[in-house]
């Protein structure tokens, strides 16, 4: 992303937060990482199942994806992680 384009991303991101957290089965965080070398946004879950249902929901391919669309430099690396203990 260009970091002339990452003030319009975060819009996306403050945009979707909300929705996120209150429709999104197992939401309980959103979280903006903003670095010199990327943008980063960690999403929070109860379980790893509901972050993939996540990934196949509306408000991810339909909303969030395509207002952020015209901002990728390359294909967003998309990671799911698991606390363990």
């Amino acid at each position: 992303m260009n970091e002339s384009d990452r003030g319009a991303a975060a819009a996306v991101y403050t945009k979707y937060r909300q929705p996120f957290l209150d429709t999104i089965s197992g939401a309980v965080s959103k979280q903006l990482l903003v670095r010199k070398e990327d943008v980063q946004v960690l999403h929070g879950f109860s379980s790893v199942a509901e972050a993939e249902g996540y990934l196949h929901s509306d408000l991810f391919n339909q909303d969030v994806v395509v207002e952020l669309k015209p901002f990728f430099q390359a294909a967003p690396e998309v990671c799911i992680y698991s606390v363990v203990g």
